[in-house]
């Protein structure tokens, strides 16, 4: 049998972080399940992370780490479409995750509900994460109207995901989706 290193387990313990939270949210997930799904005792999930909160942060940075460095490399490599275009067709490559997908959506959730509680610091690293694809965009497609527009079929694109619409259904229509996926190809 092969041991994991700290760093490996930690590692694990964020992926199946971000599994549980990604289904039933920061407060209906309990960290007794995420040790459980690693193969881990809970003592030891709480000497890698020292709280329920810091472990839900850490999977939330680790879902919003993955956007950035898809539109990078989405705008690394020379093609013959606009900005928007790679960086659009990336992001639907993240999202075709759900539980990547979800994990996002319950973050904001998560942070909302703080925030809701007077925690307003709970979402500083969330929002610091946030802002930077806001500036990655940003900077790639020149102006602040590109971008909110950019950010905001970005979010809708989610929902209609998250909500489980067929690519198919009325909702898209506002959305080019079949340039969006010779895009991807």
């Amino acid at each position: 049998m092969v041991r994991m290193s700290a760093e490996e387990r930690r590692e694990s313990v964020i992926r199946a972080a971000i599994s549980e939270f990604a289904l039933g949210g920061y407060h209906g997930t309990s960290t007794e399940a995420i040790a459980k799904r690693v193969g881990v005792s809970q003592p030891y999930l709480f000497r890698l992370f020292k709280n329920k909160r810091e472990l839900f942060l850490a999977a939330a940075q680790r879902c919003l780490e993955e956007t950035p460095r898809a539109l990078a490399d989405a705008l690394e490599v020379g093609s013959d479409v606009t900005p928007k275009e790679a960086m659009a067709a990336a992001y639907m490559g993240l999202i075709d995750d759900r539980e990547q997908l979800l994990m996002q959506m319950q973050t904001y959730v998560a942070v909302a509900s703080a925030e809701a509680a007077g925690d307003h610091e709970f979402g500083d690293a969330i929002r610091a994460a946030w802002a930077e694809i806001w500036d990655q965009a940003h900077v790639a497609l020149g102006g602040a109207r590109d971008t909110a527009d950019f950010a905001g079929c970005g979010m809708l694109i989610c929902v209609l995901v998250a909500l489980g619409f067929p690519r198919d259904h009325r909702v898209w229509s506002g959305l080019n989706m079949a340039e969006l996926d010779a895009v991807r190809r």
